[in-house]
């Protein structure tokens, strides 16, 4: 194996596909890189077996082959080089690395050791803007279960369903939902739930490869490709493809629990409530950390009491209609939500202390008396019962 790239290309690869490369004692391999050049395409690929990612670079080949070595090693290397070609060539089981000024040797493994990647035919592609894909997985991710008891919570959920991609996420204490277009109607209606560290990866890919945040043409701009096969689902943009397996099992049939109407509703500007709930959040309770969300007369107040320290209460200017009315709630979970909103207002929604309050993004226009409400996002975070 022999060839030729650029630093900068060899570099922005390894920088998407290494991260998932780990010490892995049991097998060493996982921890390598495999560098393939065959059929006229440079490939990079790492795996963790439930997920693998295969990045193509531009370079010019003269010999094709196939080489693992130390993912980090290589990558660490690579990145202190300065911009310029380099030569890289596999001689007697090491990858030599040659520039203008620095020859260097990097031990590794053959090839045939290193596990194959499942295959998935690209076959009707369900397209949605890469873009909004990044916002989406913003906007729900944090919502993900983190325990294992629960394996069908510990996953984003995917429903596609004619031209919308719904995502999904909860813990059972506070529960996300995202809806976006996509770019054509889909005939095959499906379900399925991506393990969390699978969607954080393609979330950090994305993020990487989808340029400044001003870029806003979703019809120009780059795109996502999704196929499934079995039990896997393959995810392809630009020149990478990332694979993963699909968590077995149902999703909890979670729309029960989205209240459907409420007694009390407030339309409050969303800096003015995260910085009234960070403040009565200093004085909320080790491990329980409650914070009271009361509306009255007219206005939101944020409070707290602590008997080892004191007590807080804040009040925001709000838009309000219904019942005077009050929910305790996690301020670590109502925080995840306002901040999770791509607007300047929120539409704040509760019943009762015993049900859950329902957040949705809403923009104020001057020109219009009513906000304009978002339809495609919610969040709704349950009660700390007393």
């Amino acid at each position: 194996m022999k060839f030729t790239c650029t630093q900068e290309n060899l570099n922005h690869g390894l920088n998407l596909v290494s991260h998932i490369a780990s010490k892995n004692t049991s097998l060493p391999i996982l921890n390598n890189v495999l560098i393939r050049a065959e059929k006229g395409s440079l490939n990079l690929i790492t795996t963790n077996l439930e997920m693998g990612i295969n990045c193509q670079i531009r370079g010019k080949i003269e010999n094709e082959g196939s080489f693992t070595v130390n993912s980090k090693l290589f990558y660490d290397y690579i990145n202190l080089l300065s911009s310029q070609n380099i030569d890289l060539e596999l001689k007697d089981e090491n990858i030599k690395i040659k520039t203008e000024k620095q020859n260097t040797k990097i031990k590794g493994s053959n090839a045939e050791e290193f596990p194959l990647l499942p295959q998935i035919e690209k076959k009707d592609p369900i397209i949605c803007s890469i873009s909004q894909m990044v916002k989406a997985i913003s906007q729900v991710i944090f919502s993900v279960s983190v325990s294992e008891t629960r394996p069908e919570i510990s996953g984003v959920y995917f429903k596609f369903k004619d031209d919308s991609l719904t995502l999904a996420a909860t813990d059972s204490y506070r529960l996300a939902e995202k809806t976006i277009k996509l770019k054509e109607k889909t005939t095959q209606e499906k379900e399925v739930i991506v393990p969390a560290k699978t969607i954080g990866e393609l979330y950090r890919i994305l993020s990487n490869i989808n340029g400044p945040e001003d870029v806003v043409d979703d019809e120009k701009g780059p795109q996502l490709e999704i196929y499934f096969e079995d039990n896997q689902v393959l995810f392809s943009f630009d020149n990478v493809e990332l694979v993963s397996r699909i968590i077995e099992g149902q999703y909890p049939n979670y729309k029960q629990i989205i209240p459907i109407d409420y007694k009390t509703k407030a339309i409050v500007n969303i800096a003015d409530f995260i910085k009234a709930t960070k403040t009565a959040a200093l004085f909320s309770r080790t491990g329980i950390y409650d914070i009271n969300v009361e509306i009255k007369g007219g206005k939101l107040e944020v409070s707290s009491t602590n008997n080892q320290l004191g007590e807080s209460k804040a009040s925001v200017e709000s838009k309000a209609e219904g019942d005077d009315n009050s929910i305790i709630v996690n301020y670590r979970y109502l925080l995840d939500g306002l901040q999770s909103m791509d607007s300047t207002s929120v539409i704040f929604e509760m019943t009762d202390m015993a049900n859950p309050c329902l957040l949705k993004p809403a923009e104020s226009l001057p020109e219009k008396e009513a906000p304009v409400i978002s339809q495609d996002y919610l969040y709704i975070v349950m009660p700390i019962k007393q």
